[in-house]
């Protein structure tokens, strides 16, 4: 073999170099990565070089781990191809280009450095936790250039190790990842000989691989193809591939061998927007997308897999993100994007994939577009594709349209099926994920706390708006971590140069503010066009939707949005038959409007999506006729608070304040209040020992019925009974004792002394005496109580 300059580690782990010999070579290591910053190079490690400079290189830890891993598996000498190849001299470098496939080939061990593979734990944990790098392993630089080809190919034992340093596995190990990830033939991962693969096989291998300098294309290839020929950097791609051609005919009798090289087909990209370089996180969807999409396209069948979540939660940009990464992993996959807001949009995209595509007679003034191009993607001359339809929202639209003639057939019809292909949808609705994907339905939630930290940071153009971590971290949590609300508060703070904490004062103040502020428009090239971007404005459509297919939800939407949005008990929703309050629950869950809680009897609203319905029933003139009928919900269905109903009246109690509340402060006594319902809720205000606020509600009560039912009424006088209580357990007893009396006095008036009510209110008068140390008095009324009772029992007699 050509002589070959190694790398040796001393036991006293000092790297030098082993120069050339003309004898035997010793057994050595080799590494095979992509070249990064501050490389380490021959005349960095050249004897009287100070290495203090060297060792503080980002290259340096590259040559250390090889070094290391080598005397781990018993080897002193290794080779790294930036320092070991002296690139200043033109003829050891054409040399060395002609070599270095038997370099590879004859050494003991190759080790693949993946710089931007990351993981995390013990080799067992690595070992079996693939799905936590697989998608970063796939997506790695090293299997897009060039040379690392015939470093991949050549030796017998090749690993692969982390940024980190961890084996994840060997190409023996991981050889059908890598057959998926390069096409490359498991024989000849495999070690078998070149000569069973054809000149145009192994071309094809490179076809989409790239190198810095346009020749290397073309020299990488040199061992591959048996041959050897002198590089000459500044000859052009076309003249070194010229040359390549003729060494390779002294060889083959194949005149179209390098036929590939000539014109390299780029993949096919219809996507309606460029790569998003902001993309943070969402790295467990992307994962399970590729398994299904990638992994797990055994082409036996069209794979379909559906993105479901919130509208405003990022969908479209993880479906955008997973396209790039899958032309990544699969060169040779095309991408087409359909938006399906709506049929027209549907089949304007099926006639920009027809046209990309150069199918004929779609120019035909009576020619079935969607028909057409169905057909087409239905065949496997296409070859591998992937159509993402994204915002497939209206489930009516693909599934229950009447059919009665081609042009008004469901879209499902013209979704195409080839075993090369699959689909991706993104939906809001998860009844509509299931039907288009079975069980491949993906979840997306809003983002966790770092990763909304970071799309903030990163789309926030001055850097100290952000700096106040106290005051992100709130806001954050206010906008409920959800993409597009983060983007549109960053584009508040870019426009109007104000910080988190001004905006937080201006959002805090009112949920007038919040709307305002969710409802500015704001420029995002990463959305589409046409559509709104706020986040107020986002869910309109999908208001519309529920309330066309399920108007029981769209009325349960309604009346959530006029009580607390947390903790909502199933038993409070208007009432309806259970098949149909099970559906209409199921409705607003597939939109993810709202969620079970753990108990499962009761729910929580979306925050933001509680105010935007709240500013929807006032854009549609419903604010007001909505919280009158939550208000007589409320009135017929809180009970008179006892101990045994105590579970129940405790989790109606927090919705009822809220729907008085909110008529006090929005309507300003243009909705009437009904006494009995107030009457309840300041005795359960009291039995839980909020006296000040039962106080206050039962005068309320109290002013409402001596006006409407007048002062000597048995319900004023109870409510009479229950302020004078609540005064007293706040040690008012003053206060309490002369209430306690004219109640006693109406009630012997109106009832009689013999009532039981009248009883109670004696009682009562009797404390308050007692409290403030009255004996005397107290004593007479504790005696007269029990005479009174002793005459009525006998004239019951």
């Amino acid at each position: 073999m050509s002589l070959i300059r190694l790398l040796q580690r001393k036991p006293d782990g000092e790297i030098v170099f082993h120069e050339r010999t003309s004898g035997d070579m010793p057994a050595y290591a080799i590494l095979s990565h992509t070249w990064g910053k501050e490389e380490v190079i021959f005349q960095d490690i050249q004897v009287g070089v100070d290495m203090n400079k060297t060792v503080n290189k980002a290259g340096w830890r590259k040559i250390q781990f090889c070094a290391k891993q080598a005397a781990a598996d018993g080897l002193e000498y290794f080779w790294v191809d930036t320092c070991c190849i002296d690139k200043s001299d033109p003829a050891e470098l054409s040399t060395a280009i002609n070599s270095m496939f038997r370099w590879y080939q004859n050494a003991k061990k190759c080790y693949v450095y993946l710089a931007d593979v990351s993981t995390a734990g013990d080799y067992m944990y690595v070992q079996t936790h693939q799905s936590i790098w697989e998608v970063a392993f796939r997506s790695s630089k090293w299997f897009t250039r060039g040379w690392t080809l015939q470093e991949l190919i050549a030796p017998d034992i090749v690993e692969f190790f982390s940024q980190e340093h961890k084996l994840l596995g060997d190409k023996n190990s991981l050889e059908t990842l890598v057959h998926e990830i390069t096409q490359i033939p498991i024989q000849a991962l495999q070690g078998n000989p070149l000569s069973d693969f054809s000149i145009t096989e192994r071309r094809g291998w490179a076809a989409q691989r790239q190198t810095k300098e346009e020749e290397d294309i073309v020299y990488c290839l040199l061992g591959l193809c048996e041959v050897s020929m002198p590089a000459i950097y500044g000859e052009g791609k076309d003249m070194a591939l010229k040359r390549l051609e003729m060494t390779v005919k002294g060889f083959s009798s194949d005149s179209g061998a390098l036929e590939s090289l000539k014109a390299p087909s780029k993949p096919r990209r219809m996507l309606p927007f460029g790569r998003n370089r902001d993309f943070v996180g969402r790295q467990s969807q992307l994962n399970r997308l590729i398994t299904i999409l990638h992994t797990q396209d055994t082409e036996e069948d069209c794979q379909r897999v559906a993105l479901v979540g919130l509208g405003g939660v990022g969908k479209t940009q993880i479906a955008l993100e997973c396209a790039f990464q899958l032309q990544t992993i699969s060169p040779t996959c095309s991408v087409f994007w359909v938006r399906a807001t709506s049929t027209t949009s549907f089949e304007n995209a099926y006639r920009d994939i027809g046209q990309y595509l150069e199918i004929p007679g779609l120019e035909d003034a009576k020619a079935d577009v969607k028909r057409i191009v169905k057909t087409r993607l239905s065949q496997e001359s296409v070859g591998k594709w992937v159509l993402i339809v994204d915002n497939a929202d209206d489930f009516e639209m693909f599934y229950n349209n009447d059919g009665e003639d081609d042009q008004s057939s469901a879209l499902s019809e013209y979704l195409p099926f080839s075993t090369l292909g699959a689909i991706l949808f993104t939906t809001r609705d998860r009844e509509a994920a299931t039907q288009f994907a079975g069980p491949n339905v993906v979840v997306v939630n809003e983002m966790d706390d770092t990763e909304s930290r970071e799309l903030l940071q990163r789309n926030v153009h001055e850097k100290q708006l952000v700096d106040n971590d106290t005051s992100m971290k709130k806001l954050l949590d206010l906008l409920t971590n959800l993409p597009l609300a983060i983007m549109q508060a960053a584009a508040y703070l870019n426009t109007n140069g104000c910080t988190i904490a001004e905006y937080l004062r201006i959002y805090q103040e009112s949920n007038d503010n919040v709307i305002r502020l969710l409802s500015r428009d704001f420029q995002d090239s990463r959305r589409y066009l046409c559509m709104k971007n706020p986040v107020a404005t986002t869910w309109l459509i999908s208001f519309e939707q529920i309330q066309t297919r399920d108007p029981l939800a769209a009325d349960y939407m309604a009346f959530i949005s006029c009580i607390k949005e947390q903790g909502i008990p199933q038993g409070l929703l208007p009432p309806a038959s259970e098949i149909n309050k099970k559906e209409a629950i199921g409705t607003l869950k597939a939109f993810g409007f709202i969620k079970d809680r753990i108990s499962g009897t009761s729910y929580d609203m979306h925050r933001l999506v509680y105010i935007a319905m709240q500013n929807w029933l006032r854009l549609k003139e419903q604010w007001r006729n909505w919280n009158e009928k939550t208000l007589n919900r409320m009135a017929y269905i809180f009970p008179w608070p006892q101990h045994e109903n105590r579970a129940e009246w405790l989790i109606y109690l927090p919705h009822a304040l809220y729907v008085i509340a909110t008529i006090k402060q929005h309507f300003n006594g243009a909705i009437s209040l009904p006494a009995g319902l107030l009457h309840n809720l300041a005795e359960s205000l009291r039995q839980q020992g909020k006296y000040a606020e039962a106080e206050a509600l039962y005068r309320q009560t109290l002013k409402l019925q001596e006006t409407v039912l007048g002062k000597d009424h048995p319900h004023t006088l109870g409510s009479m009974l229950g302020l004078a209580n609540s005064l007293s357990q706040q040690g008012k007893y003053a206060e309490a004792e002369a209430l306690d009396r004219q109640t006693l006095k109406l009630r012997e008036t109106v009832l009689g002394k013999d009532h039981p009510d009248t009883f109670r209110s004696m009682n009562n008068l009797a404390n308050s005496l007692s409290k403030q140390g009255i004996t005397q008095k107290k004593r007479r009324l504790e005696q007269e109580t029990p005479r009174r009772s002793v005459r009525k029992k006998k004239k019951g007699l």
